[in-house]
């Protein structure tokens, strides 16, 4: 039998779908931890692009020490994190470690966003007595809002697919049924795990496109 029929084989029984161990169960595990990690970086990485952005102050500071981050491995710092008392909160060590993770783009196309938002336009909008923050919310936001959300959905889908390492830290998700194809020295259970993970990044990526389309004209990127 070969490992594509084989892996069909494993995706085709009912009883890999049920069960706290059961697909179903760890596909919502994955999305839960997912969108708290999305949030949580959505918390953190855009006021501080949007403020900068809006200043034209210490942003590109900012974004290159964000994406340094990306030259360190994310299981290295869930590693790292493990060994330190963030180890004992549970799932906190896979957080941090996705949080720190989807920074980098989150704060990128914000910046960028804000900083590429017509000069004419805020100085108009300056012309005409609004504030600062009435500049910020009223104009430069809405503006960068194609880039922003780009940023967003960058975020979204590498979270998808990096969530899988919660697993080596004793966490749930898609990722358990990869480690535990692993354990079990079944080539069939890994690929349909990993077949699983790569469908529901295309899905996110998918339901993102559909919202684009869906939205405002101004909304989109090139608009």
């Amino acid at each position: 039998m070969s490992t594509l029929t084989a892996t069909w084989n494993w995706l085709a029984d009912p009883a890999h779908w049920s069960g706290d161990d059961g697909v179903w169960h760890r596909l919502f595990q994955h999305l839960a931890l997912t969108a708290v990690c999305l949030l949580s970086s959505c918390l953190i990485a855009l006021p501080v692009a949007l403020v900068l952005g809006h200043l034209g102050r210490g942003g590109a500071l900012a974004v290159n020490i964000s994406n340094a981050g990306r030259a360190v491995p994310t299981f290295a710092v869930l590693v790292l994190l493990l060994l330190t008392p963030v180890g004992n909160w549970g799932e906190g060590p896979t957080v941090v470690a996705l949080v720190l993770f989807a920074v980098p783009p989150l704060l990128t196309n914000a910046y960028v966003g804000m900083r590429e938002v017509d000069r004419g336009v805020v100085q108009a909008a300056r012309g005409m007595g609004m504030t600062g923050r009435q500049l910020m919310f009223h104009v430069e936001l809405p503006l960068s809002l194609p880039m922003l959300l780009n940023g967003v959905r960058i975020a979204a889908v590498q979270l998808v697919a990096t969530a899988t390492i919660a697993a080596l830290a004793g966490g749930g998700g898609l990722g358990r049924i990869i480690t535990a194809g692993f354990n079990l020295a079944s080539t069939p259970q890994v690929v349909a795990g990993a077949l699983i993970v790569a469908v529901f990044a295309l899905v996110v990526e998918g339901l993102f496109e559909i919202a684009e389309r869906l939205g405002p004209a101004w909304t989109r990127p090139g608009r």
